[in-house]
Parts: C-alpha cells; structure tokens; sequence
C-alpha cells in the first residue's frame, strides 16, 4: 500500500552484482545447492535463527518458500536473495529485504546467512553492502534496520564496519533458536549510505 501518494519504485527483477559476487532471487533449480549449504551450516547457523522445521531442506519445503518469496516481491513486501560467488556461481549464503514498509516510513528490515564454509572471508560484508546500494540508490529506501544477538559478535562487527548506528536494545525481541532473545537495534539512513559510500568501499578490502 502507498500511503499518502508517496512514490515508491519496486526493486528489479534481475540480479545486483557487488564485488566478487551477485545476489539474485532463488529459483527452482538452486535447491540442491541451498540443500547442502544450508544442511552443513546447521550447527553453525542454528543459534542464529528461528527453530528449523522438520521438513526445513525438502524440495516442498524449498517450493513453498519460493512461493511465497514470489508472493511477498510482488506485493513489494519482502525481497529474497541468494549470494552467488560471481567466478564459479558457488551460492555461498542469502540476504532478505523484509518487512518493506512504504508511504511515509519508507523502511525495511535486513537479514542475512553465510553458509559456515564461505565465513570469515569477506563475502557477507560485500553482499550486505551491494543490497545496501539497491536500497537506497533503487528502491528509494530512507532506511535500512537490523538485528543482532548481543552474543553475536561476528554479526555486530559487520553491521558497525559498513556503518550502521546502533540505536537500541530489544528485550526478548525474536524467538530464535526456540527462546525469546534480546537483541541489539541498528540502522542506516539513505544519507548515512551515501556520506560513508567511500569508506564502506575501502571497508570492504579488510573484512
């Protein structure tokens, strides 16, 4: 919905190159790819993130998400992504644009997974800020939030590397891994991007 007439213009269809690597939204035939990354990450992703499924690396359940990833792009609520290694198309890990919220928020909620083979070695810092860029330059976003466990070091230093200000502590603000858990509120303001482009460039050779 758009609110008060405010203009707003819908993410592309295609796919955002950063440094070194792509994003675009999944399709049919990275199943097998997602399968494997996502099942030998678990233990590394699990504290992370909300309680699997049961049925979480099925082919229905990897259709159904698409589904709706289909769905929510569409009705310009929330924008999937994988991270693609731009020399072999490795998937190495996935964004989301969520909770897009228009008129006159224009806001969204960003997360993020690495597969556990792929961490460490920059490629998330890179991806986060190709989508920071589709999102203000783009989509017209004035603001980007995140979330992290207070736990979650590696998550927090990337946030703060690429510039985003911390304002906040949530109490019990997600459930994850099966128990509500604090975390700690960041953001970005599409003048924020755009002051700190240049650094968050150089920031990038030294993740």
């Amino acid at each position: 919905m758009n609110l008060f007439g405010f203009p707003r213009k819908k993410t592309a269809s295609g796919r955002i190159d950063g440094e070194g690597l792509y994003l675009r939204a999944p399709l049919a035939g990275d199943f097998e790819q997602w399968r494997l990354l996502r099942g030998a990450s678990r233990a590394f992703l699990a504290p992370w993130e909300p309680t699997w499924p049961a049925d979480d690396l099925s082919k229905s359940s990897f259709h159904r998400r698409l589904l709706r990833q289909d769905r929510e792009r569409l009705e310009d609520e929330s924008y999937g992504f994988l991270i693609f290694r731009a020399g072999d198309d490795a998937l190495l890990g996935g964004l989301t644009l969520g909770n897009v919220r228009r008129g006159v928020a224009q806001c969204a909620t960003l997360g993020y997974w690495m597969g556990e083979k792929h961490a460490g070695q920059g490629y998330m810092s890179k991806a986060v800020y190709a989508l920071l860029r589709h999102a203000f330059l783009d989509m017209r976003l004035h603001r980007v939030e995140a979330a992290c466990a207070p736990n979650n070091e590696r998550s927090r230093r990337l946030l703060e590397r690429l510039g985003f200000q911390r304002e906040g502590f949530a109490r019990a603000y997600l459930l994850i891994d099966g128990a509500w858990q604090d975390h700690l509120l960041f953001a970005m303001l599409e003048r924020d991007f755009l002051r700190e482009q240049r650094p968050a460039e150089a920031a990038l050779d030294e993740a």
